[in-house]
Order: C-alpha cells, then sequence, then structure tokens
C-alpha cells in the first residue's frame, strides 16, 4: 500500500510541475497551453514527461542570439 501511495503522490508532483512548466511558456498560445495541461492530466506520467520533452527541445533550436566566425578580433590583426 505504501508503493501505490508513494507512486501516486510522484505522479501528483511531477504533473503539477508539467502544468507549471507549460503555463509560464512565452511560446505557446493560450488555447496550447490550455490543451497540452488538460494532456498531462488526463494521460498520466506519459503525457507530462512527453510534452515536457517536446517543449524542452524546442527550447534547443531557438538561435543562441549571439554571432559566430566572421568579424576581425584584435588577434588578427596583430598578426598581420
Amino acid at each position: 500500500m505504501d508503493y501505490f501511495l508513494i507512486s501516486i503522490v510522484i505522479l501528483i508532483v511531477l504533473n503539477i510541475a508539467v502544468s507549471i512548466y507549460l503555463y509560464k511558456r512565452d511560446d505557446l498560445e493560450k488555447f496550447q497551453k490550455i490543451a497540452q495541461i488538460v494532456i498531462v492530466w488526463l494521460i498520466p506520467f506519459v503525457g507530462a514527461i512527453a510534452l515536457w520533452l517536446f517543449n524542452r527541445s524546442q527550447d534547443d533550436n531557438k538561435p543562441s542570439g549571439g554571432s559566430f566566425g566572421g568579424g576581425s578580433s584584435e588577434r588578427t590583426s596583430q598578426l598581420e
């Protein structure tokens, strides 16, 4: 019985954490947030993990904002 209660508590904490994560995302529209949070609660554990991983992968695809390469630097000017 104790393992069952522990697994239920872990499931609820996971669903709450993913729901808060989805709610705070700025790139999702209101309907998308609501739909994904409903999925998290209708399909426990699997829905939470799947949507968290999917939205996390969307963060990895965002450009970092910094420039890479090109341009001159002090070191290359000194070598010339």
